[in-house]
């Protein structure tokens, strides 16, 4: 499968792993799922009696994976074991003698982590997601761990609910609903705007970037885009590619839907703040980390941002996927976002559809076979 990772900001210099993201052309094919089962007589002997544990583990996906290893051959042999807690250096001993190890966003596969899973007997790392950013690679390489993703399971998913936190934030419709229910049905404080006819910025046009710069333009928008590297489909779309710069002087709202490197991190931050129109909107479905939390808050008390819609949040490890109701939130930048009303935040679930858990599953299961059965990984992350 041709696949390109979606790009933002300067870091051309990192093309040997931008190559390994998110489908960039509109004819790339989305998902592989092949048949694993070798030929009989010329391909090695498959693992068996293999451990396979897996983190951050919910019921939505549990009985999926089950079903599909079965189908997949490989939960008569080997042994599936789900767990609840996220992987840490702190909780590596749950996977004692797992030979392979299957986690999610928000586990941590640092390098105290990983050393610990190895010697604990963990040879392969899967991840049920696209993004890789939560693993130590340079580590993972030196231990001989292969590192095998999800590459894509449902762009539409996301650039869906980037439109949909567009939406809601512009129409507040979020804050109609809770007054209707208490029977309250003025007006005052809900006027939005015409998306129509609004430009649109979107820093990183992979397939779900450029997804969302197809929205946008259904919306009527003028669509402007930053990537090191321009995407014919958005091209297609009617996409502008300009810089960074000039993006940040035009866009009455922000989108950014491209992956978290060193080189971009905090691309939304005080100095780039200050070069936005007054009165911007900013929406992030992509990583936390691309956001400078504080420089974001002093964005918003100074009406200098007029909203933010953020799925992700840097820090967001230990908050979601996990009930915290009724608890006080220790991380006060969180906090203080939740006081404003011009602010939404979702618990990283814009991929969160029924079609991209089909996918995930299948995917995972798919890359397990390949190892299991000692073929190619052909979604291994290339270091």
């Amino acid at each position: 499968m041709r696949v390109l990772m979606q790009r933002c900001l300067p870091f051309a210099k990192r093309q040997s792993a931008v190559r390994s993201w998110l489908p960039a052309s509109s004819n790339a094919q989305i998902f592989s799922h092949r048949n694993f089962a070798a030929a009989a007589g010329d391909a090695p002997a498959p693992r068996k009696g293999i451990k396979i544990g897996f983190f951050s583990a919910h019921n939505y996906e549990i009985s999926s994976m089950k079903t599909l290893a079965k189908k997949a051959g490989i939960a008569k042999d080997n042994e599936l074991i789900f767990f609840t807690n996220r992987l840490t250096q702190h909780t590596t001993q749950l996977a004692e003698d797992c030979e392979a190890v299957v986690i999610f966003v928000n586990d941590i596969a640092n390098a105290e982590a990983l050393r610990k899973l190895h010697a604990r007997g963990t040879r392969a790392l899967f991840l049920r997601c696209a993004g890789f950013d939560m693993v130590d690679l340079s580590v993972a390489k030196e231990l001989g761990i292969p590192v095998v993703r999800v590459p894509a399971y449902s762009p539409y998913a996301v650039a869906e609910h980037a439109a949909a936190l567009m939406m809601t934030l512009n129409r507040k419709t979020h804050r109609a609903f809770n007054r209707t229910r208490e029977q309250n049905f003025r007006l005052t404080g809900l006027l939005g705007f015409d998306v129509n006819g609004k430009t649109v910025g979107i820093v990183g046009t992979g397939k779900i970037g450029a997804l969302f710069a197809r929205i946008c333009r259904g919306f009527g928008c003028k669509v402007l885009a930053y990537d090191v590297a321009e995407n014919p489909e958005a091209l297609s779309y009617g996409v502008e590619y300009v810089s960074l710069e000039e993006m940040w002087k035009q866009a009455d709202i922000v989108s950014l839907h491209c992956p978290l490197f060193p080189s971009t991190k905090h691309v939304i931050n005080a100095e780039s703040i200050s070069k936005m129109k007054d009165g911007v909107m900013i929406i992030n479905t992509s990583r936390g980390a691309l956001i400078d939390t504080e420089a974001l808050v002093e964005g918003i008390k100074t009406n200098k941002i007029s909203a933010a819609g953020l799925d992700v949040f840097e820090g967001e490890q230990g908050y979601f996927y996990s009930d915290r109701s009724g608890e006080i939130i220790a991380n006060d930048l969180l906090a203080r976002l939740f006081t404003f009303p011009n602010v939404i935040i979702t618990g990283h679930q814009a991929f969160f559809t029924e079609e991209a858990l089909d996918n995930i599953a299948r995917t995972t299961i798919d890359n397990i076979a390949a190892y299991i059965s000692k073929a190619p990984l052909e979604n291994e992350v290339k270091i």
